[in-house]
């Protein structure tokens, strides 16, 4: 029986595979491989497309939400507020820059932060608001922003599995002060390797996220700040180039994959499994399924014995690492997103997935648990 994976990432490459190839030789042939005009090229068409007036590309999203903190100068003694379930990189970049991260329970429904606690996670430390738009849903922008403003806090929006999706109408990265987005090839749109990017309508926060990217180099081997190598290959810029314009269409097949998901499932009429809350501005980086009853385990093993490959995003949450033990939280402190953790499960979930998958992976996942 054919594997259906998690993602396919040769699919896109067997149906633009010629102009990406085309892209690649061009590159080669420039000798330019760092800089120059396919970075600003592809910086100006992404930034255009989120609607920002500056993109300033980088090494990875992880590198993205690194520079941002440091350009809006966070560091000792200082708190920013994100998500207790999402990737590892959105806590370690506040680490890495010396601040404090803290924490805020999520929705079950939509597993981003619950708004309606953030206000009371707001010291006289905080300085920042690390919203993460996970599996491609977005946050509710125009309440954040109202309370960040309220506190006179900045705000870094993590869309690294969220290009292209929307939020009130907005796209996200285009409504706080940085936006950060990750290129990997697993992303809505990714790369052939790593790759970041940071979106800002800021002039001044634009000069410096560019700066500080080039070792805090304003003019080579001239420093204005401790800064680090981050720059996005040209090889990986023009790579993206080629695959921007299919953006929207990817993300509306993922938009229908998930709508079909919900409806097979409705019907299938599984027991302990909760589907995903439906949300219009979503890109559907991952379609996460919810399973009761300490199944979830067992679930993915058993599918895994009939080639269908699903992941855990994420089995345990940013509070309970080990490397955080010293911030002294406890297991019961965020108990939805606790609960979250014991029970997601991520479906296979690509543009190019057909209704047969999708059929066979219901069928399968009802014969597990009927």
């Amino acid at each position: 029986m054919n594997k259906i994976p998690p993602f396919d990432v040769s699919q896109q490459y067997q149906q633009i595979g010629d102009r990406l190839n085309q892209a690649a030789l061009d590159v080669l042939a420039s000798g330019q491989y760092i800089g120059g005009q396919t970075i600003s090229q592809f910086e100006g068409e992404f930034a255009k497309y989120i609607g920002s007036s500056h993109g300033i590309a980088c090494n990875s999203g992880t590198d993205a939400l690194y520079l941002a903190l440091r350009a809006l100068d966070i560091g000792e003694g200082d708190e920013v507020i994100t998500s207790p379930f999402t990737f590892f990189a959105s806590a370690e970049t506040v680490s890495m820059s010396g601040a404090k991260p803290v924490f805020v329970d999520i929705e079950a429904h939509s597993f981003n932060m619950n708004l309606d606690l953030l206000e009371a996670a707001i010291t006289d430390r905080t300085k920042a608001i690390m919203p993460v738009h996970l599996f491609g849903r977005s946050v509710n922008m125009s309440k954040l922003m109202a309370i960040a403003k309220k506190h006179n806090l900045y705000v870094i929006e993590d869309c690294a599995q969220a290009t292209g999706a929307t939020s009130n109408g907005e796209k996200v990265g285009n409504i706080g002060d940085i936006g950060c987005f990750s290129f990997y090839p697993t992303k809505n749109l990714g790369g052939c390797g790593d790759g970041g990017m940071m979106t800002t309508n800021n002039p001044e926060l634009d000069k410096k996220l560019r700066i500080l990217r080039e070792h805090g180099s304003p003019q080579r081997y001239y420093h204005e700040y401790i800064g680090m190598n981050s720059r996005l290959d040209c090889l990986q810029a023009a790579l993206l180039q080629v695959k921007l314009p299919y953006l929207d269409k990817w993300n509306t097949q993922r938009r229908e994959i998930s709508d079909r998901y919900t409806a097979f499932l409705k019907d299938a009429n599984i027991p302990n499994l909760v589907t995903p809350h439906h949300c219009p501005g979503s890109v559907w980086n991952q379609y996460s399924i919810c399973i009761g009853d300490g199944k979830r385990n067992d679930v993915q093993v058993q599918m895994r014995e009939q080639n269908i490959i699903t992941m855990i995003y994420y089995p345990l949450p940013l509070h309970l690492q080990s490397v955080y033990a010293h911030l002294g939280h406890h297991k019961g402190d965020f108990p939805v997103t606790e609960d979250i953790c014991d029970r997601v499960l991520s479906l296979p979930m690509f543009p190019e997935l057909s209704i047969e998958q999708q059929e066979r992976v219901v069928s399968t996942l009802k014969d597990i648990l009927k």
